[in-house]
């Protein structure tokens, strides 16, 4: 038996502990434990059972493959809680927050987004482990790809609410506002009522000021709308050039710089986020593809 597993590999109890604990061990020392007692001749099986308790385990224990596939496990419970670590309550309870604000098709526009995102990172991970023969799981630098997710969503919440303004009236009927008003200040002009002009004045400066504010509206929600098709493209290009190239750094350096790529959006959509509350919300990318949005996976379906 190993007395110690290595500096990088699992302590010696856990290989022991995984090994007893196998469903088949635990049948047997159950199983026989069970018969010795209802033998009548427990005194001599129990020690017959403990001696090939010990040499199973001791000859599991031995073998290099067990031990590489315990090293495995333990690795990757030993990512999930750091990774779990990087949600704070806070920032979990914030995104669910800013889903719950979206229409359905949105949220499941933004779930297959994510879902993509995770193939991408799957896609390096195996070539990772294909070339060197070990699955880390961390070949994409997650970051850029929070980051891409992150604004994705702002993306989706500015267009929510740009596309309730622009349900709440429209071009024709502001037009015509402006025109009626435009008439009666004529008109007014024409009595020479000075009091009735001013007013009349004012409210033309208000009717013209709502007809641009929403022909600027309109150009916004068209910007917005390129910027999710264009995100969502850069996400599908991504993944098919990890696929085709076969090499994991490539991939995570153009993801990186996709990221480092969409300062112009992110500088847009800070300049609408009244439209959104994201000025009260999370300053930095969280991460979106540790966190739990076991809800939101409900809604999109």
């Amino acid at each position: 038996m190993p007395a110690t597993s290595g500096s990088s590999g699992a302590s010696l109890g856990t290989y022991v502990k995984a090994a007893f604990l196998y469903h088949w061990n635990l049948l047997f020392v159950i199983g026989g434990g069970a018969l010795a007692a209802l033998s009548g001749k427990a005194d001599a099986l129990l020690p017959i059972m403990g001696g090939l308790e010990i040499a199973y385990l001791t000859g599991l224990i031995a073998i290099p493959r067990f031990r590489t596939a315990i090293d495995a496990r333990e690795a990757a419970k030993g990512r999930e809680a750091a990774t779990a670590a990087r949600v704070s309550p806070a920032a979990q309870l914030s995104l669910q927050q800013m889903l719950d604000t979206l229409p359905q098709p949105s949220v499941q526009r933004f779930m297959a987004l994510r879902q993509r995102c995770f193939e991408m990172r799957d896609i390096a991970s195996r070539i990772r482990g294909q070339a060197s023969g070990d699955d880390s799981g961390d070949s994409i630098r997650t970051p850029a790809l929070d980051r891409l997710l992150f604004l994705f969503l702002k993306l989706l919440m500015t267009k929510a609410g740009l596309d309730r303004f622009l349900r709440s009236s429209s071009e024709p009927e502001l037009t015509l506002r402006l025109e009626d008003v435009k008439q009666r200040l004529a008109a007014a002009q024409a009595a020479n009522d000075e009091r009735v002009v001013n007013s009349l004045k004012d409210s033309v400066a208000d009717a013209e000021l709502r007809l641009d504010n929403y022909r600027k509206s309109k150009k916004d929600a068209e910007f917005v709308d390129v910027e999710l098709d264009r995100i969502e493209t850069k996400i599908q290009a991504l993944i098919e050039m990890g696929v085709s190239r076969q090499d994991p750094d490539a991939l995570s350096h153009q993801v990186t710089a996709a990221a480092d790529s969409m300062h112009q959006t992110e500088d847009a959509v800070n300049q609408l986020q009244h439209l959104t509350g994201l000025a009260d919300s999370l300053a930095e990318p969280p991460a979106i593809l540790e966190a739990d949005l076991g809800r939101q996976v409900l809604r999109a379906r």
